[in-house]
């Protein structure tokens, strides 16, 4: 087998560390810096796809819908939403590190069937934490693919999303009947409980990172609970 060869590294911000892409024939691997192994393979891909599938089923057929994918990665997250909503939806993907888009931009964009040029798709460079902090309730679906889960070892940041405060904003940022779906790499019965007391319905759902094998992950799926109001 012929070794994989670096072709890329991007910084993280404030400090995150770096990225390295690497390439062998036509598969793709990110790894990041001082964590052992890889972070994402252009063959393993089939959690990031539950992950759409199932944050996005309660819209399949809803026009106008609105969806936010938190982390671009190697695009097969928003490649899974892109198909599973409508014509005339729209999904927003907001990626921290701007060499992450060119790369999709570039050949790693094949492996995902270039999600970037689909014109429902939008790009938002940045943190998701500062869309989510507006806490407008702007998305029907909010599909988070940022770390390792829970407890993010990418970027610091990212543990405000899954905090009581972050938790908030999310359930904000949801429409009524919206869902907020979390992949992480392994259960997380705690994760659970907080999300309950955010007022969300919750079920934990486990996938294989290939279909029908492979690692198992996962996906927690929190609706929004929608309180009649008291007459």
């Amino acid at each position: 087998m012929k070794p994989l060869s670096k072709l890329a590294i991007a910084k993280i911000p404030n400090n995150g560390g770096e990225l390295t892409l690497f390439c062998r024939e036509e598969e793709f691997s990110i790894r990041l810096s001082g964590v052992r192994g890889e972070l994402m393979n252009s063959r393993v891909y089939n959690s990031e796809q539950e992950l759409a599938k199932l944050g996005c089923a309660h819209i399949q057929n809803k026009d106008n819908a609105e969806v936010l994918v938190g982390g671009l990665g190697m695009g097969y997250t928003l490649a899974s939403a892109l198909e599973s909503v409508t014509a005339n939806s729209r999904v927003t993907v907001a990626e921290l590190v701007p060499e992450v888009v060119e790369w999709n931009q570039g050949p790693l964009g094949e492996c995902a069937g270039k999600p970037l040029a689909d014109g429902r798709c939008q790009v938002r460079l940045g943190d998701i934490v500062e869309l989510i902090r507006l806490q407008q309730p702007d998305f029907d679906a909010i599909l988070l693919d940022v770390d390792n889960g829970p407890e993010g070892i990418t970027h610091s940041n990212n543990n405000w999303l899954y905090s009581t405060s972050g938790l908030d904003a999310l359930y904000n940022s949801l429409r009524p009947e919206g869902m907020l779906a979390v992949w992480s790499a392994g259960a997380d019965p705690m994760f659970t409980i907080q999300l309950k007391k955010a007022r969300f319905s919750v079920e934990a759902r486990t996938v294989r990172s290939r279909p029908g094998k492979g690692s198992r992950h996962t996906i927690f799926l929190a609706k929004k609970l929608c309180v009649s109001p008291r007459w």
